[in-house]
């Protein structure tokens, strides 16, 4: 059994930070001190963490005293503010911001692809956006035997990636619209209850926006790939849990849809839920609360003979985000690297 860490949560509050406790304590992470920060807003809140009752503090440069493990699940602006002085103080930190994420010497990890790069840490490693890392857990094992070459993918993320106040607009809109009242858009430009929304983060000069480049500048960087040809679309959608992805792949080796499904479905982690005969795919409601990366609708590309069409599922608060999180740290954990 490894030694039990003192571990701090950032945005404990939040969703991302609450969906960390859970899977926490569903998978046993050995803590033996638990730290709850967040803004000054949610400063006496109390949260339960199995038999434990804990008050969250406020967050500032000195609440990581005798801390080994910071998980950060806050803005970029707080994560650019506290993690220097959490590192100074001895902490390991894993940032769910884009913060430090192509900093050349911070690492960013899916574990099932690149964890060999925590080997290099220097106290900070990074989280993948949402949509990136689903996508690079199932890219990666057919990459090693087939040499990817190009990548098309479009994303159809859920509200919660935005955070509390989108769940709630969704939920308050949906009422508004079925109660047949017009609806005021706070959080997003447009109305999101009954609509899809092809922004995702703001626009860039480039006409991608920030979400997309995103994806497209972490994936290089997870698969060691920098000049891989790939470009995404990213869609806000009215769904409330699960990040969904239509992917096309062009490969530099001749590949099936049967080759395809066997290396993907050897991979931990990734469930392969393909079977049209039956309407059998993954969709964002069923795979909820689920720490797989569902994948489904595997296709040969109509347009490229060595290319596969597929749809990825997952829930973006888990994988994409606090499990993906403590994977790393067990990761860290069995090799000795906190």
């Amino acid at each position: 059994m490894p030694a039990p860490l003192n571990v701090a949560v950032v945005g404990a509050t939040g969703l991302v930070g609450r969906e960390f406790l859970k899977i926490a304590a569903e998978r046993a992470f050995p803590i033996k001190g638990l730290r709850l920060l967040a803004s000054h807003r949610s400063v006496g809140k109390k949260i339960t963490y199995g038999e434990w009752e804990i008050e969250v503090e406020e967050a500032t440069p000195k609440s990581f005293e005798s801390v080994d493990l910071a998980f950060f699940s806050a803005t970029t602006e707080v994560s650019k503010t506290l993690i220097p002085p959490a590192v100074k103080a001895g902490a390991v930190c894993i940032d769910d911001s884009s913060a430090w994420r192509m900093e050349e010497d911070v690492p960013l990890v899916v574990p099932e692809v690149n964890a060999d790069d925590l080997n290099d840490h220097k106290g900070i490693v990074s989280i993948p956006n949402c949509p990136t890392t689903p996508l690079c857990h199932v890219l990666w094992p057919v990459h090693q035997k087939y040499e990817l070459v190009r990548v098309i993918v479009d994303t159809y993320q859920s509200v919660s990636g935005t955070g509390a106040a989108a769940v709630r607009e969704l939920t308050e809109q949906t009422r508004q619209v079925l109660d047949g009242n017009d609806t005021r858009p706070h959080v997003y430009p447009h109305q999101i209850a009954f609509n899809l929304l092809p922004q995702v983060d703001v626009f860039l000069g480039s006409g991608y926006t920030k979400e997309e480049w995103k994806i497209i500048n972490e994936t290089r960087k997870i698969m060691h790939e920098p000049e891989l040809a790939i470009s995404a679309t990213c869609v806000r959608t009215p769904v409330f849990t699960g990040h969904s992805e239509a992917v096309h792949a062009e490969f530099a080796r001749p590949i099936t849809p049967e080759d395809f499904h066997e290396t993907i479905k050897a991979t931990a982690g990734i469930y392969v839920q393909d079977e049209p005969s039956v309407n059998m795919y993954p969709t964002p409601w069923a795979v909820a609360g689920r720490d797989e990366t569902f994948v489904g609708r595997i296709r040969q590309d109509a347009s490229h003979p060595m290319g596969i069409a597929f749809w990825l599922v997952s829930d973006n608060l888990r994988k994409g985000a606090a499990l993906n999180a403590i994977q790393i740290a067990e990761e860290m954990i069995a090799r000795n690297l906190i």
